[in-house]
């Protein structure tokens, strides 16, 4: 439904996006991650047609926006950070007057009209001025200006920014609605939104595509999974916890060794940093019976988006707990 290939777009000196490639198919829900400034919303406006990339090509359901923007854009329904609204007409005209320019035939539009302000709730305001409206409503007409047309990709720029939180509820799960009916492909730099709405996520740094995955593989890769272990010692028996740690150190698929909290006096807790995909609890096990330790605990972690998503876009670790 989405492709993106090789965009570049430059002001200047600044390179804002950096030969950036990527894919959604039909029916995907797609975040895309990044930090501020990374140019995410850049490359919504060059899919969209709203900016032209300095190199590359933007297609939507094949066809090129640079070459036929209206018919790419005629596919796309559109809701940039802060809605276009006419704060002066009431919602229902808006709504009307986006419709016209849509070319959503006079005939149709009362039934598209209703149909679509149910799904995004919005009945209750129609003969409200728009400029009357809470920023969660204001962002529920967003969503029904960019659906009028029933389009077959939902591009959705910050679409919870300025929200509280009950309102950020309520339009995530508008947009997992959505998902169920529409391509979505959604730009945020809030973690939580992309793991509870996204099948996958593209995270952008400095203008350049350094992940493509679903958010359970991006928590549970490279640096991506750890085993937490607690440990005591028999009766009669003492293995200091330098030991101990050097005892983990030396098992295969083990990268780091941090100690942490036990359970109380005489107990000792490790968090294992593992390589890949490897999972060496076995190996733990083995070498735990081998030294004469008791084994309280050990369970396998996914290491949180946010620790993944700072060490992309930061090349830093992020705080691991025991």
């Amino acid at each position: 439904m989405v492709q993106a290939r090789e965009l570049r777009k430059e002001y200047g000196s600044t390179q804002a996006v950096k030969g950036l490639s990527f894919k959604v198919s039909r029916g995907e829900v797609v975040g895309i991650l990044g930090p501020n400034g990374a140019g995410k919303t850049t490359t919504m406006k060059m899919l969209t047609g709203f900016l032209r990339p300095s190199a590359g090509n933007a297609l939507i359901g094949g066809i090129d926006v640079g070459v036929d923007p209206l018919g790419a854009q005629s596919r796309i329904g559109y809701l940039p950070e802060n809605a276009p609204l006419y704060d002066d007409m009431m919602v229902i005209e808006f709504l009307r007057y986006v419709a016209d320019l849509r070319g959503v035939p006079k005939g149709d539009q009362q039934k598209r009209l209703r149909l679509v302000c149910e799904h995004c709730g919005v009945m209750d305001v129609l003969g409200k001025d728009l400029g009357q409206l809470s920023k969660g409503y204001r962002q529920r007409v967003g969503l029904a200006q960019a659906l009028v047309h029933d389009p077959e990709l939902l591009i959705l720029d910050e679409p919870t920014s300025g929200l509280d939180p009950n309102q950020i509820v309520e339009i995530r799960g508008l947009i997992r609605e959505l998902g169920q009916e529409k391509t979505i492909l959604l730009s945020t730099h809030i973690l939580p939104e992309v793991q509870a709405t996204c099948d996958r996520i593209l995270i952008i740094n400095e203008g350049e595509l350094v992940a493509d995955d679903t958010p359970e593989a991006l928590t549970d890769s490279g640096s991506g999974a750890v085993i937490r272990v607690i440990v005591k010692n028999r009766n009669g028996h003492l293995l200091e916890p330098d030991k101990m740690r050097a005892m983990f150190q030396d098992i295969d698929g083990v990268t780091g060794v941090i100690p942490g909290n036990g359970e109380g006096s005489g107990t000792w807790g490790f968090t294992l940093k593992v390589a890949g995909s490897i999972d060496p609890r076995e190996k733990v096990f083995g070498s735990v019976v081998a030294n004469d330790l008791v084994l309280l605990d050990m369970h396998r972690e996914r290491v949180s988006l946010e620790e993944t998503f700072r060490r992309l876009t930061t090349g830093e670790e992020g705080e691991t707990h025991v």
